[in-house]
């Protein structure tokens, strides 16, 4: 039962290298699904390391490999799909080979997230006091940031989205900005629980009342409210 964990952190890291082929072949929403999936796995890996006590380095070490293709890149080449989409929505048939370039450099600039990912991981392995909170944007809140967008803009039809995923300038910006947040020292909310009580647990019961009150609100339409909302609750509870 040692190694059951580290099964479970594979199945993550096959959901994210499933999602990459989905990606790839232009099936956004069930790339973006299998990433949720990989978020599960994700979360289960740790819950049956604690429960089972088989806690060990590679273990550790293979999380952190499986983090940075679930949740590093994976959702970059989801970027990358939804950059090119948007220029081909706005150019035309006839358009130059100079616009070509710009499409393919301003693809290209979604390397950073995967790179900043793996900073992001391998900083966090290197760093022991992120236990009670984290520094920097975690690579699963930077997956729900970008999948947030694609199955919010496939399940309603609000304007605001789809023109969001059609505008190369809007989407880079978000790159970068979710890019440089899992590099800063922000601090924020670790989702990491000891027990369910509310004392000690006030961040997190307000994150998941503000979700599950805007998702009754809006249905898919809140999915890119989620990581605003965590930003906004673990800067009040730090201030507080």
């Amino acid at each position: 039962m040692k190694h059951f964990p580290n099964f479970i952190t594979s199945l993550n890291l096959a959901a994210g290298f499933t999602a990459i082929i989905f990606a790839a072949k232009g099936n956004l929403p069930t790339a973006s699904w299998l990433i949720v999936a990989a978020m599960i796995f994700d979360f289960f890996d740790g819950f049956a390391a604690r429960l089972l006590k088989a806690y060990s380095e590679t273990g550790k070490e293979l999380d952190s490999l499986a983090d940075v293709v679930s949740f590093g890149v994976a959702p970059a080449l989801i970027i990358y799909k939804l950059v090119n989409n948007s220029f081909s929505s706005a150019l035309p048939d006839s358009a130059s080979l100079s616009s070509d370039t710009v499409r393919a450099f301003c693809g290209y600039i979604t390397v950073i997230m995967p790179v900043c990912a793996a900073l992001r991981l391998a900083k966090f392995n290197t760093d022991s006091t992120q236990i009670i909170s984290f520094k920097g944007l975690p690579t699963p809140a930077n997956a729900i940031a970008v999948i947030s967008v694609v199955i919010a803009a496939e399940y309603s039809s609000v304007p605001l989205l789809h023109s969001f995923i059609q505008s190369p300038a809007a989407l880079l910006v978000y790159t970068i900005v979710l890019s440089v947040l899992m590099v800063t020292d922000i601090p924020l909310l670790s989702l990491k629980v000891k027990n369910l009580k509310f004392r000690g647990n006030e961040g997190r019961y307000i994150l998941i009342g503000l979700i599950l009150v805007s998702f009754a609100a809006l249905g898919f339409a809140m999915a890119p409210l989620i990581i605003p909302f965590y930003i906004i609750v673990s800067v009040i509870q730090r201030a507080l």
